[in-house]
């Protein structure tokens, strides 16, 4: 049965899940809704879509769910209205900057008995989710310690800093879904206690902000299980998107992928490509298969692979690492 289908928000993460889904069979894109009205043009044009307003598409019977890419401060509003009407939905991280708001989504999405799916896009990138397949066919034993490494090119502009939330909750929030999905996922164990620590080493506008551009951040699991994550929002090589687990029986390592995997060998040394650029181009598969399976499920009934429920646990450990990192203090759960 094809699916008619409304996207929010015509920006840059709007547009690649809008394709996404256009592209899908049995996927219908019928409306684009942006207050950018050349934006919400542009790509409707693009796609074979219509403009449309969130009234219109909230009203509209026809419409059997809604993809969220718009703003993070829309985000909560949006789940709200969609599940009062009957809308399965997906919507980009985070749920909400405010976890009691992320809280009221999930009871709202469960009162209202619709599909909802956070998009968490590194668990279905192509290396990673191979490792979580290894991790649970038992490869390297029982996973005990996992190093995350998250490094953005470059920090975003000042005006997405200011609305963002900061460091912990706006990047970091990928490596706690990585952290629960990794070392907690399928056996109930859960963060019980966080070290943060945080401080500005690129730019010194960032103080300003109140926000940090380097963090290191420490977990450990209920069960003991340990998990170390180290950010930075520059890494002049490009895009570092790396992890490895190690477990009782052996290690998996996650590497960063690259444009090509040429290496040239001269008098001068051994030359190869950086990684690539940026989240666009690392995660372009990991994009297409989780809005991929979002539909797929919603074609099956099977459960999604990131729900809301996750949304709202991530947003919890970034709010403790704020927390932490501001207090110099741990925290425990």
């Amino acid at each position: 049965m094809t699916k008619n289908v409304a996207v929010f928000g015509a920006g840059r993460i709007g547009r690649i899940h809008a394709a996404n889904a256009a592209a899908l069979p049995g996927v219908t894109l019928k409306f684009v809704c942006d207050p950018v009205a050349d934006s919400a043009a542009s790509l409707a044009a693009a796609l074979g879509a219509q403009v449309s307003t969130p009234d219109a598409v909230f009203a509209d019977k026809s419409i059997d769910a809604v993809v969220i890419g718009s703003p993070t401060d829309t985000h909560s509003d949006l789940i709200h209205r969609a599940a009062a009407a009957g809308k399965h939905i997906f919507c980009e991280k985070p749920v909400d900057l405010s976890v009691p708001r992320a809280v009221e989504c999930a009871r709202a999405v469960a009162a209202a008995n619709v599909a909802c799916m956070i998009g968490f896009q590194r668990r279905f990138d192509p290396t990673f989710a191979e490792a979580k397949q290894r991790l649970q066919r038992g490869d390297v034993g029982a996973a005990e310690m996992l190093v995350v490494t998250s490094r953005d090119p470059g920090a975003p502009p000042a005006e997405y800093l200011k609305a963002s939330g900061g460091i912990f909750r706006d990047m970091l929030i990928h490596d706690f879904d990585v952290f629960r999905w990794i070392l907690c996922s399928g056996d109930g164990d859960e963060a019980a206690w966080l070290s943060a620590s945080a401080s500005v080493l690129t730019d010194p506008a960032l103080s300003a902000l109140g926000d940090f551009d380097s963090t290191a951040v420490t977990l450990r699991t209920r069960k003991g299980r340990l998990c170390q994550i180290n950010t930075s929002r520059r890494a002049a090589y490009g895009y570092d998107q790396r992890f490895e687990v190690l477990g009782s029986k052996g290690l998996l390592q996650c590497g960063n992928h690259r444009p090509t995997e040429l290496v040239q060998w001269d008098a001068q040394g051994l030359h190869g490509d950086k990684p690539e650029n940026f989240f666009l181009q690392r995660y372009a598969a990991a994009y297409r298969l989780e809005i991929t399976h979002f539909f797929e499920c919603l074609q099956s009934g099977q459960p999604f692979r990131t729900t809301v429920a996750d949304g709202v646990a991530a947003q919890k450990l970034a709010d403790a690492a704020t927390e932490s990192a501001r207090s110099g203090r741990p925290v425990e759960f």
